[in-house]
């Protein structure tokens, strides 16, 4: 590939149009809030795991795999066979089918009632879903608790990245945006030490305060949610012109405005031609964030993340350590999630996100190979054994290896780049696509990943590396540099990309966005036509 192709690729950064204005203490405090209802999403993750760990919940809803696990002795698979139960996986697994039908109702909500409405809707069926669930008596209730949780997983997982993506300074869109997967990741370390304290309670209702507590961060999004004002696109898309102008001088300090108002009047006026956005997203001109929207997510869950952080406990305790050792190896790998989150927030606006991509990729890729590996030497293909403690000790260092290169990078990323690559006149039906898709792989992952680990044993790891792999040389191909793009002005990314300027530059080659175009070229090193 010729250098022309590779700048083009965007592996330059990428410099846009400056409009006036701060990062205000105004906005910071209102992506902040609106970023907590990432804690209703880490919640989740990190409580179903331990609580598919603890026997009293065991005992009172999945019986039979609460006996295998005694007996450690699953159909002939050993160790590795000892959890499997489509029954506990549907438990897991139904939120995320819940999230995925919910996503293509989210979006006519978000388009006409506006992002906080949604993020409001999200936090009260999460919170009516917590409610159920603690009050549990059988596996119906259970599951029908995890549906209504879903619900409020699939309007925030819509509506949160909009909304900070909207809200943002362009040169600090990354940093602000990559807060939402902070705070899941402080979901999940929260959902961690509760599942440690609750798994300590004599009596057996451990459980029911683990699921209970997922009230909390709902309370806490849906009560903010009340105080946030609409973003501007939103406003302005909706015909509240003036209401628009007036939030984007607060978030922006300046009185200064008229420039950056006046390109989103200008990215607006296409959705009065975009009757249909669930059909018109098909049209050619959009089809490079079609494909970013399916693949990015699609990738994001075959990375094997949700797997591990799902059922961290589990798989710990199938590696050898007790009870209380594998609810504090995942206690520990959250912590590490956290940690590693922070170095994504400081360099993703510095070094932008094809690099952090880049680095996390192999990283990963590298952890998944050598975990496969050790366990695979103690525990061979049949599983049975049990794994000394130095081996197990080596098993959890490189999977907080692993979580800590998912952290900086598909982690956020992510969520980040499928927010900030959507025209005004999709975004909602765009980004409903790629909750869906993320929804359906996680659905996916969390059904299979037992089963996938009684059938496939050590080799599981190797699997999720190939995937790794596949996306890694993906995003160094296709993936375009969105750092310090306006994102009413992203079109130029597709324009000037190798590939994906054969769809767009006979549709999208708009006049005024040549000057941005222009600086974007020369920052890229790509020839100026």
């Amino acid at each position: 590939m010729g250098a022309p192709a590779a700048a083009g690729a965007g592996q330059g950064q990428g410099e846009g149009k400056e409009y006036p204005g701060r990062l205000t203490l105004y906005v910071f405090l209102t992506c902040a809030v609106a970023a907590t209802g990432g804690l209703i999403v880490g919640y989740d993750i990190g409580i179903s795991g331990g609580v598919t760990s603890m026997d009293a919940f065991l005992q009172e809803f999945f019986p039979s795999v609460y006996r295998e696990e005694r007996t450690a002795r699953g159909g002939g698979g050993g160790q590795y066979c000892k959890f499997d139960s489509q029954l506990l996986t549907a438990f897991t697994s139904s939120l995320y089918l819940a999230a995925l039908v919910a996503s293509f109702f989210v979006a006519s909500v978000a388009r006409s009632l506006g992002r906080r409405w949604s993020m409001f809707g999200g936090g009260v069926s999460f919170l009516a879903g917590a409610a159920l669930n603690a009050a549990a008596r059988d596996v119906a209730m259970l599951i029908v608790g995890r549906i209504l949780l879903g619900v409020g997983v699939g309007f925030a997982g819509l509506s949160i990245p909009i909304y900070l993506s909207e809200m943002a300074p362009h040169r600090l869109r990354g940093t602000l945006n990559i807060g939402l997967q902070l705070m899941i990741t402080v979901g999940i370390f929260s959902a961690n030490l509760v599942n440690y304290g609750a798994a300590r309670i004599r009596g057996g209702w451990g459980w029911r305060l683990s699921l209970g507590l997922a009230a909390v961060p709902a309370g806490i999004i849906t009560t903010g949610s009340l105080f946030l004002p609409d973003t501007p696109s939103s406003l302005i898309s909706r015909g509240y012109h003036e209401q628009a102008r007036r939030v984007l001088r607060r978030i922006r300090g300046t009185d200064d405005v008229e420039d950056e108002y006046g390109d989103l009047v200008a990215a607006s006026e296409a959705p009065g031609a975009v009757r249909r956005p669930w059909l018109d997203i098909l049209r050619r001109r959009y089809r490079p964030q079609l494909a970013m929207a399916v693949l990015v997510p699609f990738f994001q869950q075959l990375t094997g993340i949700n797997a591990i952080m799902f059922y961290a406990p589990v798989l710990f305790k199938t590696i050898g350590l007790g009870g209380d050792a594998s609810l504090m190896s995942a206690v520990i790998t959250g912590l590490v999630n956290i940690a590693a989150t922070f170095v994504s927030i400081a360099t993703v606006d510095r070094l932008g996100r094809r690099k952090l991509f880049f680095q996390g990729g192999c990283q990963m890729l590298l952890c998944q190979i050598i975990i496969g590996t050790l366990i695979g030497v103690e525990f061979g293909a049949s599983g049975d054994g049990t794994i000394p403690k130095a081996f197990a000790a080596a098993v959890v260092a490189l999977i907080c290896v692993y979580v800590a290169g998912f952290a900086w990078s598909w982690g956020p990323l992510g969520i980040l780049v499928p927010s900030e690559i959507f025209p005004l006149e999709i975004r909602p039906a765009a980004q409903g696509v790629s909750v869906a898709v993320s929804m359906l792989c996680t659905f996916a992952v969390a059904q299979a990943f037992l089963p996938m680990l009684c059938r496939m044993r050590f080799g599981l790891f190797y699997f999720f590396g190939g995937w790794v792999l596949a996306m890694t040389l993906f995003v160094a191909a296709f993936l375009p540099e969105t750092k310090g793009v306006p994102i009413e002005k992203m079109g130029v990314v597709w324009r000037t990309h190798w590939f994906w300027r054969r769809f767009v530059a006979d549709e999208d080659g708009r006049a005024g966005n040549r000057d941005v175009e222009m600086d974007y070229r020369k920052a890229e090193g790509i020839a100026v036509r």
